[in-house]
């Protein structure tokens, strides 16, 4: 199928998966992909593709029911089916600390630069399940960006997505995941996915080997040996070493322990590598040694394991672009749900942008450097040319008349304030069984 039958075809198996509202919407989306810089969500209405007013902007997303599901199937229909897919999973926040009445606000890690701060902020927290198209690059596309409401748990919420991806890929794929997600509740909670796991540990872990044999007394051990990742008195010999000459980060020694586990997962035993740089390639510090653990069927070669989860940074690169380029943290709205529908469509720009990478010309600003490929910024820079050759699915408005607006002596009510939600276990619990 030619690109540009490919792309009109996606935008219209997107166009009629947006529920109410879908005109609207749709026009919404081409906007934020030709606006470039915004001050508020009404500045996306003089954008020449958005045929309506700045109120149909609000409204879109009061009326909108984006169907999830259905897109993140077309979105994995994308998917080539001779690879077998990278996957990486992360979560963000989406900062709102004067949103004093807005529901289910609660306090989310949040990385800051300024020195002293605390790494927390104040908002909603939205977890994100991408696939990794590329072994280099800038390029994330997200299957499911959902919020992580107040009774859930980063954990919990991307082992669900996880799942929900899972039932509808044909292959089995690779999952990469940070530091937080390498322990044992989200091992537990991702046991029964049909998923190769690669996690990143941190340094400070303690695992266990596998039991002695039964001694035939007393109940059967559970763990072996401590294995301290930050005690190397605790390691025993490595199962397989491997040293590789990186051209960029110098000379790396691999090392691999097998059959090491969790204390809260003795079930399940996983593979667990250590890449150390012995000889940087730039002068300085040793950076410190990268951990990691596969859990799955077939690991691939110990050579490329590690390279492997380096993928995984393409989803940070897909949220600095979402909230700097896409918007999505701009606006101010009112309610989670409003939150959620705005949401839903980062996605489906960022998969349009995909789509038409070898279509459009770049157009390149004067201080931009020329590039071989082109990352999603110089995509979206060259969007108009390619709507304006394929068009839009969007139906043109009609003249619907004035709104009366507010009734004249009517009183306002002030709207209600929410407290902040803060998380915690038993809080969590006593949500849950509240919204059950």
């Amino acid at each position: 199928m030619p690109t540009f039958d490919q792309l009109r075809a996606f935008r219209q198996a997107a166009y009629e998966r947006l529920g109410k509202a879908r005109d609207a919407t749709f026009e919404l989306t081409d906007a934020v992909l030709l606006t470039r810089n915004a001050y508020s969500l009404a500045d996306l209405s003089l954008c020449p593709v958005f045929r309506r007013k700045w109120p149909s902007i609000y409204e879109a997303l009061q009326d909108s029911r984006p169907q999830r599901q259905k897109l993140m199937k077309l979105y994995i229909e994308q998917i080539p089916a001779s690879v077998r897919p990278i996957l990486a999973g992360d979560h963000t926040i989406w900062p709102r600390p004067e949103a004093v009445t807005l529901q289910e606000r609660t306090i989310e890690h949040c990385c800051t630069a300024v020195p002293g701060n605390r790494p927390i902020g104040i908002g909603q927290g939205y977890s994100t399940i991408a696939w990794i198209p590329e072994e280099s690059g800038s390029w994330a596309l997200p299957l499911r960006h959902e919020r992580i409401t107040s009774w859930q748990t980063p954990l919990e919420k991307a082992a669900g997505q996880l799942r929900q991806v899972c039932c509808v890929l044909p292959v089995r794929p690779i999952s990469l995941w940070d530091c937080e997600y390498g322990c044992a509740p989200f091992v537990l909670k991702t046991a029964d996915i049909p998923a190769d796991k690669l996690m990143r540990l941190r340094s400070n872990l303690c695992l266990w080997t596998a039991p002695p044999p039964y001694g035939g007394k007393g109940r059967p051990r559970k763990h072996g040996q401590k294995f301290k990742l930050n005690d190397s008195s605790t390691w025993r010999e490595a199962d397989e070493q491997l040293e590789v000459d990186d051209p960029k980060l110098g000379l790396l020694r691999i090392c691999l322990w097998s059959n090491l586990h969790f204390r809260g997962a003795a079930s399940h035993p996983m593979q667990v590598l250590r890449v150390e740089r012995i000889e940087p390639r730039r002068t300085g510090h040793l950076a410190k040694p990268l951990w990691l653990a596969w859990i799955g069927e077939k690991m691939p070669p110990l050579g490329q394991l590690w390279q492997l989860y380096l993928r995984r940074f393409g989803v940070d690169h897909w949220y600095r672009f979402a909230k700097q380029r896409l918007h999505w943290t701009l606006p101010k709205l009112s309610t989670p749900k409003q939150c959620e529908r705005w949401s839903d469509l980062m996605p489906l720009m960022s998969w349009e942008l995909w789509l038409a990478r070898d279509i459009v010309t770049d157009n390149p600003l004067p201080w931009h450097k020329p590039i071989d490929k082109l990352t999603p910024g110089r995509v979206a820079q060259a969007f108009a040319g390619v709507l304006a050759a394929i068009d839009t699915p969007a139906q043109a408005p009609k003249q619907r008349g004035k709104s009366p607006g507010w009734p004249p002596g009517q009183a306002r009510q002030p709207r209600t304030r929410y407290p902040l939600v803060k998380k915690g276990s038993n809080r969590v619990k006593k949500r849950r069984n509240k919204s059950s």
